[in-house]
């Protein structure tokens, strides 16, 4: 409804306004008298409605939102192209403050009130937009006189004078709207102690005594003092004995030499607010002490001409300390029986194991640590009288078992015995070196097994363990054990000394391979493989192997690592075979790589056998053409024929067709009848 008639252009209605995110805002456009309105758009683009006539037009954005840029552009142009047909007018869009959070008052001296506050999300107004924080009093009526500075948080500082009870209301406040927050207090019950300063100690080996300054006089203050383990843990104590200016508290139960952190906060005893910030950490040392808890000892023994070598070893168990800047070590040893005069020798801290030569007697060693202070308590080993039976020199009765390793170290496991005290296992972290490291753990009574592992350990390496019983300080040898971490094939294959062929064997002997501790693994026995005449394996005894290379070896297996003689049989003679043995482990066997090459020699038996099956028939057949008349009259003779005989030869003696010969013409020598009816026949 505006009269437009002497504007020198088109203007947008408003033409200025900050709009609270999230509110709607309808813009007009009004175009001069006999123009029209080409275009009304905002920037940056969003969804508008748009009305439009002749010579104004109506253009509403819903639900303004912040974006990249801190405003929106309206632009509005009239139907020409000349610099007045154009309008635009700039709208901010901001947000209502947030209510001032966590806004509390508090004082350190009666009479400097400070209040603070969170000053809550960004509003997107800035310079003489951004919010404005005001403080007020109400029980005075009066604007508090304090500058409000904030950083992370707001605060604000003013003398109260006199003044106890307080009514605190800060308003923030910017273009769209204002928020206020409240504080009701009294100011004796708002105390904020400042830190205490100029901490001093006092340290004896158990306890240290702590001195403090503090500023709030008149105020009565109770403090806590906060100590800093070796171990990271934290303990609190509190203190109520302040006096004016100053105050201390005796820290008691503490370890001997060793540094501790310690740092005190005070707060209100009456009406307690809140703790002051911490003072200023001190870091304080206790003083020294004769060394706590025991050593840990052991030794090895070796027999030697007219005696025994111990080499004794020590180090510091996890209950020892040495509670003190400097420690040294000192070992003795005497005759248990005669009560002879000890010896003794020291040792520097870098030290910790010795050789001392003793005779067959029963000794006792013990090994003190000492520092600037006293020494530590004995540890005692008693060393037995040699008998030429003791185990600790041999051994050679224990019988020695295998045991098994893991990812995690190697079991062992024993039996346990009622009559020891502990038991105690040894090890060397390398075998094959001298020294050879030696180790050790021991074990309370009622412990069986243990899982044994080290730093040192590697696959490969066989270890040694011996078990010890122990009791009143006798150790006794009770097992051994032996095994490795992970079992590795063998690094060398068995070398094939002996060769024994015949036609359908062959015999392989290996006698000098080594099966002990010098293999990455236990020889659990051998493989011997032969190559098969045919693509398949049809040797009796033996089992089909395929190589990576599809390749088929006959493999035969010995389970004893003692044997180390093998005879494959059932071979063909005068035939070529490839042979290998290879020694298996826990760990498996290396691949087969290199070959030895037979022939077999030629089957003598089987010529002796043609021999004997063609050439002989076929020589007797031949004999036998040549002289077939001798030979038949040999073999086979012509029946004489009784009608030719001379005796029967008589015409006379014919009974019808046949010959009779009268038994009067003969003389026998005997005559018997065999029966009656025989004879009455005759």
């Amino acid at each position: 409804g505006l009269d437009t008639s002497n504007n020198s252009g088109p203007q947008i209605f408003p033409n200025e306004k900050i709009v609270e995110e999230g509110s709607d805002i309808t813009l007009c456009c009004i175009g001069r008298k006999g123009q029209m309105i080409k275009n009304f758009f905002v920037l940056p683009a969003v969804h508008v409605f748009s009305h439009t006539n002749s010579q104004a037009r109506l253009l509403t954005v819903k639900n303004v939102t912040h974006q990249e840029v801190p405003h929106i552009t309206a632009y509005c142009q009239e139907s020409c192209n000349e610099e007045q047909c154009y309008d635009q007018a700039v709208f901010l869009v901001g947000k209502l403050p947030d209510r001032p959070s966590d806004f509390s008052c508090q004082t350190q001296d009666l009479r400097t009130v400070t209040c603070t506050w969170s000053q809550g999300g960004d509003t997107y107004l800035h310079g003489r937009n951004s919010p404005k924080y005001t403080l007020s009093e109400e029980f005075s009526q009066r604007t508090v006189p304090c500058t409000v500075s904030c950083s992370k948080q707001c605060s604000c500082s003013w003398d109260i004078g006199q003044q106890r009870m307080c009514n605190i209301t800060v308003t923030v406040e910017n273009p769209l709207g204002k928020k206020t927050a409240m504080d009701v207090f009294d100011v004796t019950h708002r105390i904020y102690p400042t830190a205490p300063f100029q901490l001093s100690e006092e340290s004896k080996d158990t306890e240290i005594t702590l001195y403090w300054k503090h500023r709030n006089k008149g105020i009565e203050l109770f403090c806590q003092t906060e100590l800093l383990q070796p171990d990271g843990k934290v303990e609190l104590h509190n203190n109520s004995d302040m006096h004016l200016h100053y105050a201390s508290i005796a820290l008691g139960g503490l370890q001997p030499f060793t540094e501790y952190t310690a740092r005190v906060r005070c707060g209100a005893a009456k009406h307690f607010w809140r703790w002051s910030e911490w003072s200023e950490a001190r870091t304080i040392r206790t003083g020294e002490a004769p060394p706590s808890g025991e050593l840990d000892i052991w030794r090895e023994i070796t027999p030697v001409l007219g005696g025994r070598n111990v080499t004794l070893f020590w180090k510091q168990s996890p209950s020892f300390r040495a509670n003190g800047r400097s420690i040294s070590y000192e070992v003795t040893w005497e005759k248990v029986e005669d009560g002879s005069k000890p010896e003794s020798i020291s040792f520097s801290s870098v030290y910790n194991s010795t050789r001392i030569s003793i005779d067959n007697h029963s000794y006792r060693i013990s090994v003190m640590a000492k520092n600037s202070v006293n020494y530590s308590l004995p540890s005692v080993l008693i060393i037995p009288r040699a008998t030429g039976t003791e185990e600790e020199l041999s051994g050679s009765e224990v019988k020695e078992e295998q045991v098994n390793g893991s990812a995690d170290g190697i079991f062992v496991s024993w039996e346990p015995r009622h009559i020891y005290d502990s038991y105690i296992i040894d090890w060397c972290n390398f075998p094959m070196l001298q020294p050879c490291d030696l180790q050790w753990k021991k074990f309370g009574p009622n412990t069986s097994s243990a899982l044994i592992n080290s730093a040192a350990f590697v696959p490969g390496v066989r270890y040694n363990f011996h078990i010890y019983g122990s009791v009143a300080n006798r150790a006794c040898l009770l097992e051994k054990k032996t095994g490795y971490l992970r079992e590795l094939p063998t690094l060398l294959d068995p070398t094939v000394e002996k060769v024994e062929l015949t036609f359908n064997a062959v015999t392989l002997s290996w006698d000098s391979y080594r099966t002990n501790e010098s293999q990455p693994g236990f020889v659990k026995g051998y493989h011997v493989y032969v190559s098969p005449v045919q693509g398949d394996c049809t040797l009796k005894g033996s089992k089909k192997h395929v190589l990576p290379d599809d390749s088929v070896l006959c493999k035969y297996t010995i389970e004893n690592p003692e044997e180390k003689r093998y005879t494959v049989k059932h071979l063909r003679s005068n035939t070529k075979y490839k042979l290998v043995v290879k020694a298996y482990t826990g760990g498996g066997e290396t691949p087969i790589v290199n070959f030895i090459h037979i022939d077999t020699p030629f089957n003598s038996n089987m010529l002796y056998l043609l021999v004997l099956l063609v050439i002989v028939p076929s020589l007797v057949a031949a004999i036998c053409r040549w002289k077939k008349k001798w030979v038949k009259e040999c073999c086979c003779p012509v029946i004489p024929s009784p009608n030719k005989s001379k005796v029967l030869s008589f015409k006379e003696f014919k009974t019808g067709s046949e010959k009779v010969l009268k038994i009067s013409d003969c003389i026998p020598d005997t005559v018997t009848v065999d029966g009656k009816a025989e004879a009455q026949k005759l």
